[in-house]
């Protein structure tokens, strides 16, 4: 991963950050170091040198890392065993595997793919469609993957 550029995040950004992160920012204790890495990937933001969120659109959301860290509860897409093997390639969620799907997903929002077993994250990824839209469907992609465990975010380290 090439890396553009990587400073500490001022107070005042952090504050920004912290309100959109909503119930995810405790993922930012009050005493870590936090920096922003510009990447060609989306951004990052590394709190004690670990990858826990990225910016999306503008907006900050957690990694996988940061995921696993503190689960999500909402915006979750759920798929069968079958699709596991491909999203840890990195492959879209296509609508046959979504099991399960929050029906507050609307398209064009971020989604944390999980599996159906363990409820463990898989990937993340932009809705293609809504969550109602994805179970109902039988052909077709749902999600397209922006980041999966395996990728480079999740490889990432200093």
């Amino acid at each position: 991963m090439k890396i553009k550029k990587r400073y500490y995040l001022k107070k005042k950004k952090l504050k920004e950050i912290k309100a959109n992160l909503g119930p995810y920012s405790s993922l930012i204790p009050s005493k870590a170091k936090i920096e922003i890495l510009e990447t060609e990937l989306p951004d990052l933001i590394l709190i004690d040198g670990e990858p826990m969120l990225m910016i999306l659109n503008g907006e900050p959301f957690p990694t996988l890392k940061g995921a696993l860290k503190q689960p999500i509860d909402d915006h979750i897409v759920v798929v069968d065993m079958g699709a596991v093997k491909f999203m840890a390639s990195g492959a879209d969620v296509m609508s046959p595997g979504v099991v399960e799907a929050d029906i507050q997903i609307s398209e064009g929002d971020t989604v944390i793919v999980v599996d159906e077993n363990h409820q463990k994250p898989l990937a993340m990824g932009q809705a293609l469609i809504s969550g109602e839209e994805m179970v109902k469907n039988d052909k077709g992609k749902a999600v397209k993957t922006l980041h999966y465990i395996g990728d480079k975010i999740w490889n990432f380290e200093i």
